[in-house]
């Protein structure tokens, strides 16, 4: 009887402790057709470009953001993932994401307005447009796999951007409230019926 009760608590903590957290990996839209390519087995989040929107609304979706769509970079490196939590805006306009792998590597990419000049030491930096720079930084991640990721710096594609963005809001319906008063300052009424 009480090796059953000890049991218990065991048995009804279980399923949170199967629970995994912090593994999971980019979201990729709609599951895309299976390709035999490379580029897909390496974590890559390229889908048909007939599947994709246009590349004016992704434009439209990056300034919603506050990143300009001309500073929008990404990579691929085999064994890397993209963490689509990390995605956001680097500084004033510009932006970020970084790349996992299994073995606890981060592989971080920053795209911003400047020149190549001032790279940072540790970092791996790119000029892929007068104007602009990408830079590249790993914990954990060895030079030439550094290396290999900046030389596949690429400006992503519309079906690219997809897995990328969060998903639009659309417009909805102020929520009606039916505690607040017809005059006064608007508090709300919080009264029991039939109390007083």
């Amino acid at each position: 009887m009480i090796r059953a009760a000890r049991a218990l608590p065991l048995l009804l903590v279980l399923p949170a402790l199967l629970t995994a957290c912090g593994t999971e990996k980019a979201r990729s839209g709609p599951e895309p057709a299976a390709s035999g390519s490379g580029r897909a087995a390496a974590g890559s989040s390229r889908e048909p470009a007939s599947a994709a929107p246009g590349q004016a609304e992704m434009d439209e979706r990056l300034r919603a953001l506050g990143i300009a769509p001309e500073l929008v970079y990404v990579t691929e490196v085999p064994g890397f993932t993209l963490a689509q939590q990390s995605i956001g805006v680097n500084g004033d306009d510009g932006f970020s994401v970084a790349y996992w792998a299994k073995n606890g590597a981060v592989l971080h990419l920053y795209a911003e307005r400047g020149s190549a000049d001032d790279c940072p030491q540790g970092h791996v930096c790119r000029a892929p447009a007068k104007g602009r720079v990408v830079r590249l930084y790993g914990e954990k991640v060895a030079p030439d796999v550094l290396r290999r990721a900046a030389d596949a710096i690429h400006r992503p594609t519309p079906g690219e951007l997809v897995p990328l963005l969060p998903t639009p809001r659309t417009a909805t319906a102020p929520v009606q409230r039916g505690d607040l008063p017809p005059n006064g300052d608007g508090a709300p009424d919080n009264s029991v019926p039939g109390s007083s």
